[in-house]
């Protein structure tokens, strides 16, 4: 059988497998596995499944992983995020909508300090719907606004997904995380303007509440200054060249513990922390060892270098291509969550996109702000899924009813984003080192 053929079965079979339920790192594995048998014979297969999980652990830049991993739960059980949301809500609480805007911004400093959208979204419906339901406002509203703002921990540095995706494609980690913030506080400020409009034209889906004198707002910001500091150090230490991600993460991590330890948190809950770092790490690296096997057999059936060749000699408009794209990440992410998308579609677009000229950062950032807008659309919608675990009184359609809005804001986000890409790529290309 033609070795191109062979690629085209191993993806197939490999859609198949996550489709029917099977986790994305075992079906990765074994398509790998069953394909290089194909390919080659049993020995190379299983010599070669016995090389990659080190060859693809030994190395200095995934050190990186964890150590954001650590931060996103010690911040959690530490209990950081209160504060992020009080602050906001003293601050921008007077604005329509002005506790659902404050729960973007909340989620966008929490994001920043936990890299985790589930995460993110289960906290602040415990956090914050209670609140708005409180002050009268509208479920979907309510439960939509931290769906949307859970997403925001996807692109705001520091981004687990974002490392993910540096390591598949073996691009520059450094630049992808400072790459993140310009797009993610545009996301956050397009998000606050949804709001104004859907409360301009509704007020009775949120009443206004009163307002704040400013001396208890400058006050407030005395509660942020940790998540500030951690965004800073992280940033900061990476754009200047003074640290390395790695090193400026562990820095991080050292000062989320010390506000975990100045707030008094007790053993069990570091325990807890330590704990969901250990297990999630190992899930992510189960997932990176099953891509770089279905890598090696897709680069041993030709077929990455087929599909670039194609798309080449077709002398389409390279917009068209990203046009096609996007439509395929849209559909992807209404069945699949973001790792599943990127296991299955990097291997084979990335290389064609490449050959179009785009850069690698740019296009990382796209596919994982199209990964944030699967996580809020239906059926799969996971973020809406996460609200609906915590409050399960509230319906599901109501959630994904109060995300619609927003979906009409990822529309001007993403062609903000294609037809400007120095938004992307100012701050990389701007980088001291």
């Amino acid at each position: 059988m033609d070795p191109i053929t062979i690629g085209f079965i191993g993806v197939g079979a490999l859609v198949l497998l996550v489709v029917i339920g099977l986790p994305v790192a075992f079906a990765a594995a074994i398509v790998g596995i069953g394909g290089l048998m194909v390919m080659r014979n049993v020995d190379t297969a299983i010599g070669l499944a016995g090389i990659v999980p080190y060859a693809s652990s030994a190395s200095y830049s995934l050190s990186v992983m964890p150590l954001f991993i650590a931060i996103g739960f010690l911040a959690l059980h530490a209990g950081i995020t209160r504060g992020a949301f009080e602050s906001a809500r003293l601050w921008v609480g007077r604005l329509p909508g002005g506790l659902a805007t404050a729960t973007i911004f909340a989620s966008a400093g929490f994001g920043a300090v936990s890299g985790a959208s589930t995460a993110t979204a289960a906290v602040f419906t415990k956090l914050a719907v209670p609140e708005m339901e409180q002050r009268g406002y509208d479920k979907a509203l309510a439960t939509g606004v931290v769906a949307v703002g859970g997403t925001l921990a996807a692109l705001i540095p520091p981004s687990a997904i974002l490392v993910i995706y540096g390591i598949i494609v073996d691009t520059s980690i450094g630049r992808l995380l400072i790459a993140g913030l310009i797009p993610g506080l545009l996301s956050a400020i397009v998000y606050m303007g949804v709001i104004t409009f859907v409360v301009k034209r509704n007020p009775e889906l949120a009443p206004r509440m009163d307002p704040v004198p400013m001396l208890t707002k400058i006050r407030s910001l005395s509660k942020v200054w940790g998540i500030l500091a951690v965004i800073g150090i992280i940033l900061g230490g990476v754009y200047f060249g003074w640290m390395t991600p790695t090193e400026s993460a562990s820095i991080g991590t050292a000062i989320v513990l010390g506000l975990a330890l100045t707030r008094r948190m007790s053993f069990a809950e570091f325990k807890d922390g330590l704990l969901d770092t250990i297990k999630t790490t190992a899930m992510i690296f189960l997932v990176i060892w099953g891509v770089m096997i279905f890598v090696r057999f897709l680069a041993f059936t030709g077929m990455p270098d087929a599909v670039t060749h194609w798309l080449v000699e077709m002398n389409l408009p390279p917009i068209v291509v990203v046009i096609f794209v996007i439509i395929l990440y849209l559909l992807l992410g209404m069945v699949l969550d973001g790792l599943g998308m990127m296991i299955l579609t990097l291997p084979v677009i990335y290389p064609a996109m490449m050959a179009l000229g785009f850069d690698p950062v740019w296009f990382g950032v796209i596919v994982v702000k199209m990964i944030e807008i699967g996580l809020v659309t239906p059926p799969v919608g996971l973020n809406c899924y996460v609200v609906n675990g915590v409050r399960p009184d509230i319906p599901l359609e109501t959630i994904f009813r109060g995300v619609l809005p927003f979906l009409v804001g990822e529309i001007i986000i993403m062609t903000l984003l294609i037809a400007f890409p120095e938004i992307v790529l100012f701050l990389p290309n701007t980088m001291f080192n």
